[in-house]
């Protein structure tokens, strides 16, 4: 399995709609649920990324802190990885009202609508959220713009996916068996596809996660380390694995990552334990066995270097 799909497979996601929206112009609005909003609706979740897919017309979208807009047209996906408030709009420059205040629950039990604007053209777009861990995300997610754009219609590969969400919201508003699941699994799928989009496109330059992915030696040691995380791996053993001296791997994985091989295999130990800690009531050195520790001693210096408390305090916090 690949380190992407590992680590979409450790960080189990949790995918679903907000709402669908239909908007003329002239419109603007602040379209991003706020802290608040993100924890009435997913009370649970540790990060929320929202998107929005355009399924007709045109429209723009930017950061309130930014003054450079994108163009986004029918079949674009627009993805906030890092949960930013944002605006979208005819005409970004407009007075913004929340969008919030414009929701409408639908009569039928399906998704809340969104109908606004002037009375010009028309534009409408469907709202979603992927939820995950915010430490097993760290990686991936600290590796996109806080705005990522992804023209999903110019693509085989995931124009249908559009277009089963629209079938699937439109259907959303007389409910069938199952239509929640379906609109869940198409969230999902649109944010792997985002991402899968994004890392075609990472600059040659660009130092991240994402950027170790398209090194053929990192992206080997990351698998490694994913498909293994217990195993007590050194840099000797990942390097003679993919064919590389101790220093040389280092060099490389650390200047690509951003952080040394054995840091990052420690972070995401933690991170596992952290989720097992919360999830599962098994004895704490049951758990540090499972990430890599022979000892509850040593799990539990890590595990307060990196969070502040032991685990057995961080577990009944969690809680």
């Amino acid at each position: 399995m690949d380190p992407l799909s590992q680590v979409l497979k450790a960080l189990r996601l949790e995918a679903g709609v907000f709402f669908d929206a239909e908007f003329t112009t002239p419109w603007c609005i602040d379209s991003a649920p706020g802290r608040d909003d993100s924890r009435r609706i997913l009370p649970r979740a540790e990060h929320v990324a929202i998107y929005h897919l355009l399924v007709e017309g045109s429209c723009r979208a930017r950061l309130p802190d930014e003054a450079a807009a994108i163009e986004l047209a029918e079949g674009d996906l627009i993805l906030f990885p890092h949960g930013d408030g944002h605006l979208m709009g005819s005409d970004v420059r407009r007075p913004a009202l929340p969008a919030a205040t414009l929701v409408q629950p639908s009569p039928g039990g399906g998704l809340a609508r969104i109908v606004h604007g002037g009375g010009g053209d028309r534009t409408r777009f469907i709202c979603g959220y992927v939820a995950c861990d915010s430490r097993l995300c760290r990686p991936m997610i600290g590796a996109l713009p806080r705005m990522l754009r992804v023209p999903l219609g110019g693509r085989a590969s995931a124009s249908w996916m559009a277009k089963t969400l629209q079938h699937a919201a439109d259907e959303s508003r007389a409910p069938r068996a199952g239509t929640d699941a379906v609109l869940t699994k198409l969230s999902e799928l649109l944010f792997v596809e985002a991402l899968r989009c994004y890392l075609e496109t990472v600059p040659e330059q660009e130092r991240s996660w994402l950027a170790g992915l398209r090194d053929p030696h990192v992206s080997r040691v990351l698998g490694l380390m994913h498909a293994d995380p217990a195993r007590p791996w050194t840099v000797n053993d990942l390097g003679r694995a993919v064919g590389l001296s101790r220093s040389a791997l280092a060099e490389r994985f650390t200047l690509l990552i951003g952080e040394p091989p054995m840091q990052y295999l420690t972070r995401w130990r933690l991170a596992l334990g952290a989720r097992a800690l919360k999830e599962g009531s098994e004895p704490v050195i049951h758990v540090a066995q499972q990430v890599g520790y022979e000892s509850e001693a040593a799990f539990n210096r890590a595990f307060k270097r990196e969070f502040g408390v032991p685990p057995a305090a961080w577990r009944r916090q969690s809680r």
